[in-house]
């Protein structure tokens, strides 16, 4: 794929062809061990494993891996958070993306690991996910493809894009279900987009570790 601009490049992120071509460029250039872990955006479960026993694990019985939680990754990629998800006990998990490409690669990766699906499909269109059926939803980088631009006066397509994404993850969530975001992006900047219309109660809470750049776990919930 040719270079580009910044600017285009940030633009060119909400499209589903420019991931076909990153990920198939990426399978090109490493082996299959390595591209596995290529896209791997802001923290490994590893390092965000705090933030999911606090807030999932550790949280209400309806969301404990025996209650069998439906969990919706957002924008899943070839993220191994799924797998260490099923690892821990979790049975019913639905990965969605618009890259026809990486939903093949991990349906193949993954064959042998129970509870998990893969499916294309576009997060700003959902429309084969029911109304109040999703438990708990994860975003770790999809709601950020989504922006480019001035923070301080985001273009009209970034706005169009977060609140049609947003209001599809409010419309799959079940009414006492839980949508948790991780994102590198400063607080002031993300609440106006990731919260635009009222719809949710938000709670923040900064992932940094010692000597390292700041990063911020939303637990976000349908305001009641």
């Amino acid at each position: 794929m040719a270079s580009m601009a910044p600017s285009d490049e940030g633009k060119a992120l909400a499209h589903a062809s420019y991931w076909d071509n990153r990920y198939t460029e990426a399978a090109a250039a490493a082996d299959d061990s390595k591209a596995a872990q290529l896209h791997e955006w802001f923290r490994s479960f590893q390092e965000l494993e705090p933030f999911f026993q606090r807030n999932l694990i550790d949280a209400a019985p309806r969301f404990k891996p025996q209650a069998s939680p439906l969990i919706l990754h957002l924008g899943s990629g070839d993220s191994v958070i799924p797998v260490e998800l099923a690892a821990r006990g979790y049975p019913r998990q639905l990965c969605v993306d618009f890259s026809t490409v990486v939903v093949q690669r991990m349906s193949e990766r993954h064959a042998s690991t129970p509870g998990i699906e893969w499916r294309n499909t576009d997060v700003r269109a959902m429309t084969s996910i029911a109304d109040c059926s999703v438990d708990v939803a994860f975003d770790k980088g999809t709601l950020d493809a989504m922006i480019h631009g001035s923070p301080w006066s985001p273009p009209g397509d970034v706005k169009d894009n977060t609140s049609t994404y947003l209001r599809e993850v409010h419309r799959v969530l079940k009414d006492d279900g839980v949508f948790l975001y991780v994102t590198f992006r400063q607080p002031h900047f993300i609440k106006p987009l990731l919260n635009p219309e009222g719809l949710w109660d938000l709670d923040m809470q900064v992932l940094g570790e010692e000597g390292s750049f700041d990063y911020y776990g939303f637990v976000v919930t349908k305001k009641r």
